[in-house]
């Protein structure tokens, strides 16, 4: 256990920021990112093989064309594959454990071993070939997947020239590794989930950031200028964003707001005045983990202290949606089955409700099981069909639609926020937004 607290131990603090969590230095990242990567190999790999019924996994890469499982397992100073770099996982059983190799010309840093003596094999196919003769497996599962781009990294010429050299026999051992693959980015280990919450803390105080007067100047600031000041400070903490931010805007006016546009065509830059409700939809990656969060905040009019009691009973329309879903969170439901159970309570509760969450991880759509697209509230073949795991994360992304008479037109209250399944219930990393931001922010010292 005492590796799990480590990070405590190597925290670099952000100058002038009192209020934003510590970030580590790149070099103590590499070592986190590191201790994290052996432990999914050492103890994490083994539990997910013998889970699937495989006893051999062969992933195989080209430099600059990466597997996405292969990603994940490269170490911290390799940022890339190195000209074909093959990885084999063989399970010799519980008292001997996984022997992993690499058919490549270097060991895959501390972790696995370099097989390939180019001097004895000169062709890499051969060496690969002779390591599954001699290791005889019974199943050679291979990354692809009709369900899941993540588990669908073997390229076409990889696996046309892998099994012109791959004799019969061997051959028809071949299997998808879709469900191990999954299984592999999906599941979080201890020490994983010892960092997450601080990863989604992050991530909601810059949001706070900037929904707050500090970025924003009504009358004067755009939409767009708070996208692009979202993507600065994330550049300035030294972070990474997986997909550039959105800011929108709902007021009252005669314009229907659309949330589908979040999704395809977004509106030109808009100047954020006073009663407008700003939403946001933002995310980054910390230590090869992602976050993304929907919030919102109003904009107060002249002699407003607070945000008007019909947005925030809009705004509480949302979070029952989100208990409606989380409450179904239970090992063995798929995601179709979660999506329907909630849609069909919203619908009880004369609710206007549309879920579309998602897995996150190492990835920020990340592979598991899907509940539900915007495009598919009806169920998702495939992945929704995919069953809900232990030690596993998601995103709770989903909106409401609400008759607003005071504005006369419907607004949707769209709100995501990242959590995690225990196998006994789900709960949000870093909390959820339960109220509407107000800019500015009141002063405890102005009445």
């Amino acid at each position: 256990m005492k590796k799990i607290y480590f990070i405590l131990l190597l925290l670099v603090p952000i100058a002038a920021e009192a209020q934003m969590p510590v970030i580590l230095a790149e070099r103590e990242r590499a070592r986190v990112i590191d201790d994290i990567l052996e432990d999914r190999l050492t103890n994490l790999l083994p539990q997910l093989m013998r889970r699937e019924g495989v006893d051999m996994w062969v992933i195989i890469s080209r430099e600059y064309n990466e597997d996405p499982v292969m990603k994940t397992m490269l170490p911290s100073t390799w940022l890339s594959a190195r000209r074909r770099t093959i990885m084999v996982f063989f399970d010799r059983g519980p008292a001997k454990g996984i022997e992993k190799l690499a058919i490549a010309r270097y060991d895959v840093g501390n972790l696995l071993k370099g097989e390939w003596d180019i001097n004895v094999q000169p062709d890499q196919w051969q060496a690969l070939v002779q390591v599954l003769q001699d290791r005889n497996p019974k199943k050679i599962a291979l990354n692809f997947s009709k369900d899941y781009g993540h588990a669908d990294g073997l390229t076409f010429t990889e696996q046309k020239e892998l099994m012109e050299k791959m004799p019969a026999a061997l051959k028809s051992r071949v299997v998808s590794a879709d469900r191990l693959a999954v299984a592999w980015l999906e599941t979080r280990t201890q020490k994983e989930q010892a960092i997450y919450p601080l990863i989604a803390r992050i991530s909601h105080q810059i949001i706070d950031e900037a929904f707050s007067e500090k970025v924003i100047q009504p009358g004067v600031t755009t939409t767009d200028d708070v996208v692009w000041w979202l993507r600065q400070r994330v550049t300035d903490l030294g972070l990474e964003t997986w997909f550039h931010p959105t800011v929108d805007v709902q007021r009252y006016d005669p314009e229907s707001f659309d949330h589908l546009r979040t999704f395809s065509k977004r509106p030109a830059k808009q100047v954020i005045l006073p009663g407008d409700l700003l939403h946001v939809d933002f995310g980054i990656t910390y230590l090869r983990l992602n976050t993304d969060q929907q919030q919102h905040a109003y904009v107060l009019r002249p002699n407003e202290t607070e945000v008007p009691a019909f947005i925030k009973k809009a705004f509480q329309q949302g979070n029952r949606l989100q208990d409606m879903l989380t409450e179904r969170f239970k090992t063995g439901q798929t995601g179709n089955q979660m999506l329907l159970g909630a849609l069909e309570q919203a619908q009880k509760e004369n609710i206007t409700a549309s879920i579309y969450s998602h897995p996150i991880g190492v990835h920020g759509h990340a592979a598991g099981p899907t509940i539900g697209m915007w495009d598919q509230q009806k169920g998702v073949p495939g992945p929704g069909d995919y069953p809900l795991y232990e030690n596993t994360a998601y995103s709770i992304e989903l909106n409401v639609a609400v008759e607003i008479p005071e504005w006369k037109k419907i607004i949707r209250i769209m709100l995501e926020e990242d959590g995690f399944y225990d196998g006994r219930s789900f709960g949000y990393l870093d909390g959820r937004q339960t109220d509407v931001f107000t800019i500015p922010r009141k002063s405890p010292n102005v009445k």
